[in-house]
């Protein structure tokens, strides 16, 4: 048990990190989460004892709140991250700036160890902003804090997710489903298994990590395990990037944008982990963590996007 160590923990109230926050209560840490709005992150609270969670307010593009929510701690993990811009929350801001904010105060805090999640598909030179941003904030940290493990995951998949659900909710909706980046390659990861992996890097771990799943897909197999697992049918329609692109620049209009330019450009290109990861066992397998299979988790949470949710086994 850990009962002596403080870990602050940024970006807490999110998909992976409530699923963190509850694996570092488990393991007897006392938590800090550090987010922007902690009036509605009160769900998390029940995750661990009494007492053992607190909520404190910060916002990466100001470094005061990330030295108030790093002082005293001995670890940091830093999950922030957005997948579209909108108003103030910018690719650069977030995944950038803050990043090396969060790091260069948890050096200057003298925290022991940091965990920062990042990407597969980070990189400099890529065309889409969501990468070089994300590869810029992997600088960032590695510089500012020389010891850090950055995870770099693929897809993230589980309750919550905004990637089975948001397929099996369109699906659900029209009988025709267009494929952007059908045949693009996905190595999807466990929610679950990101969880361990940031507890694990946490405990002692350095470098840079790719976590994926143990099974490698394209974009078209995962909406047709999407479909299987609800019982739906739809016509997959491949959608040209180019035709994608201008459906794109209307729809990043919406507030919570079904689809993105950027994304669109992402979707051009392969997601799984590199083979110079796997030769040097930075990745689950080499953390010691045997990953989930899709066909044992998706069906405990996609079972309500079938025709009668629940019930359908009683309905035959």
């Amino acid at each position: 048990m850990h009962n002596d160590r403080l870990v602050t923990v940024f970006g807490g109230s999110g998909f992976v990190g409530r699923h963190v926050v509850s694996k570092l209560a488990r393991q007897g840490y006392r938590i800090r989460v550090a987010v922007r709005r902690p009036d509605l992150a009160g769900h998390l609270q029940p995750l661990g004892g009494v007492g053992q969670i607190q909520m404190v307010q910060a916002n990466l593009r100001y470094r005061a709140s990330i030295d108030a929510a790093v002082e005293n701690a001995w670890g940091v993990v830093n999950l922030v991250g957005i997948l579209f811009q909108s108003g103030d929350q910018r690719f650069d801001a977030v995944h950038d700036f803050g990043a090396r904010a969060v790091a260069r105060a948890s050096e200057a805090a003298g925290v022991s160890r940091l965990v920062h999640m990042s990407s597969i598909g980070a990189d400099p030179e890529s065309d889409a902003h969501y990468a070089r941003s994300k590869a810029a904030g992997e600088a960032g940290v590695k510089d500012a804090f020389p010891g850090a493990a950055i995870l770099r995951s693929s897809v993230i998949y589980g309750p919550g997710d905004g990637l089975f659900n948001r397929i099996a909710g369109l699906a659900r909706m029209s009988p025709v489903f267009p494929l952007i980046g059908a045949e693009t390659r996905f190595q999807p990861a466990f929610v679950g298994d990101v969880a361990e992996a940031a507890a694990k890097t946490l405990e002692s771990g350095s470098g840079i990590y790719e976590l994926g799943g143990p099974e490698i897909v394209t974009m078209r197999q995962m909406v047709e395990l999407a479909l299987e697992m609800t019982g739906r049918k739809c016509i997959l329609v491949p959608v040209p990037a180019a035709l994608a692109r201008m459906e794109a620049l209307f729809l990043q209009m919406m507030p919570n944008p079904l689809l993105t330019v950027d994304q669109v450009r992402m979707l051009g290109y392969d997601n799984v982990v590199s083979e110079a990861a796997i030769k040097g066992e930075r990745t689950f397998e080499g953390l010691g963590i045997s990953p989930a299979m899709m066909r044992l988790i998706l069906p405990t949470y996609l079972e309500r996007f079938r025709r009668t949710g629940q019930f359908e086994a009683m309905v035959r």
